[in-house]
């Protein structure tokens, strides 16, 4: 287990090893849960919605259809 310590502004330094396995570098956000039990979850956000485009199929015989037909 590794541990930091918080600043009198509220700032802490990451530890190196938490970084490794978060695969976070300089330029990367964090998003911060803090759990109803006080548990603290850390994610690293690497990731944009974008990186999704393309990641699912269109199930055989199905059409494409626009917003406007959706809406109906």
């Amino acid at each position: 287990m590794t541990e930091s310590t918080i600043t009198a502004k509220g700032q802490t330094t990451v530890p190196q090893q938490v970084r490794d396995a978060l695969g976070a570098h300089p330029g990367v956000r964090l998003v911060w849960h803090v759990l109803s039990d006080g548990t603290v979850v850390v994610r690293a956000k690497t990731k944009s919605i974008l990186d999704l485009a393309g990641s699912l199929k269109r199930p055989k015989g199905s059409k494409r259809v626009t917003v406007e037909q959706m809406r109906i």
